[in-house]
């Protein structure tokens, strides 16, 4: 038996999340299988099978995966599926929408969120906004479940897998591919940023304009708070916490952010945590390394100033 991880990838490249996957994997000691899928994927396929401790590479190549539906996705998982002990991925949007799905067709229970594995069959995961931690025990003979990406490193190159090829299934036809807008930006992304700076509703219309040139200096990702977001201040797609992008970057900036459960549980992973903040009592300064209290409006321009 072996654990085979859902690959998740922009098209050109893996996305570090999957590498961390393979990290959780290990923990089975078993071997480590890759199902990728998409749509002219060999270089994908080749970057997947240079991952140490990974010992096969799925190629699932098909025109439908050029953009993927999540029962595309999980009819894949689950023609194989039964040939596993586990099936992972990292929890993101992708494998939230995918292996539910999948689960539900091979009629085993998914765990969702893991940051700590202790094989064969127990895990911890946090609940009520991290404030609490269950640890969880599945019978099922198969293990399905997704990781918080952030608990685990990154698994290293050193790999020599072999890549195989899988038919790709009919295309569903009960669901299509429409469109899609992306911010394309020159910044890291959100998830694997060594740096985040992130702004609360309190910046208001002059998020950009106040965190942009300090993000470009420190070379930073852009996060938000969801009432940022839900205030039309900055796009969904850069928003951080429990709802949105759960991050642990090695300096991560909370600017104007009062520190709500939801978001601080989509934080705590980072290694430096700074705080600015007008309210010396604002809940965010309890888990900051280093706060300051001061008018944003004030000090981000003094910050930029002295990255100068």
């Amino acid at each position: 038996m072996s654990v085979l991880i859902l690959a998740e990838h922009d098209g050109k490249h893996l996305k570090q999340s999957t590498r961390q996957a393979v990290t959780a994997a290990t923990a089975w000691q078993l071997p480590i299988h890759i199902v990728v899928t998409g749509n002219a994927i060999d270089a994908i396929a080749q970057e997947a099978a240079s991952i140490s401790n990974v010992a096969r590479v799925i190629k699932v190549d098909g025109a439908q995966f050029a953009h993927p539906l999540a029962e595309d996705v999980a009819n894949v998982i689950t023609a194989i599926g039964k040939e596993y002990k586990v099936i992972l991925a990292a929890h993101t949007a992708f494998s939230k929408s995918v292996l539910p799905r999948a689960a539900a067709v091979l009629d085993v229970a998914m765990i969702s969120d893991v940051i700590s594995i202790t094989a064969p069959a127990t895990y911890v995961r946090p609940i009520y906004a991290g404030n609490v931690f269950a640890t969880v025990e599945s019978a099922d003979a198969l293990q399905v479940l997704t990781v918080r990406a952030t608990s685990f490193d990154v698994a290293a190159n050193g790999g020599s897998a072999e890549i195989t090829s899988l038919d790709a299934p009919v295309a569903n036809t009960q669901s299509r591919w429409v469109s899609e807008e992306k911010n394309v930006s020159d910044r890291p992304e959100l998830a694997s940023a060594h740096v985040v700076i992130s702004g609360g509703r309190s910046l208001g219309e002059r998020f950009n304009e106040l965190l942009d040139p300090v993000a470009l200096k420190l070379n930073a990702a852009l996060g938000a708070t969801r009432a940022c977001v839900d205030a039309g201040f900055a796009p969904n797609d850069i928003q951080v916490g429990q709802t949105g992008t759960i991050v642990a970057p090695e300096l991560y900036i909370a600017v104007g952010i009062s520190g709500a459960m939801q978001h601080i549980a989509g934080i705590k992973d980072s290694k430096v945590i700074v705080a600015i903040n007008h309210d010396p009592d604002a809940p965010i300064f309890r888990y900051a390394d280093y706060g300051l209290v001061a008018d944003l409006f004030d000090a981000l321009p003094q910050l930029n100033a002295a990255l100068n």
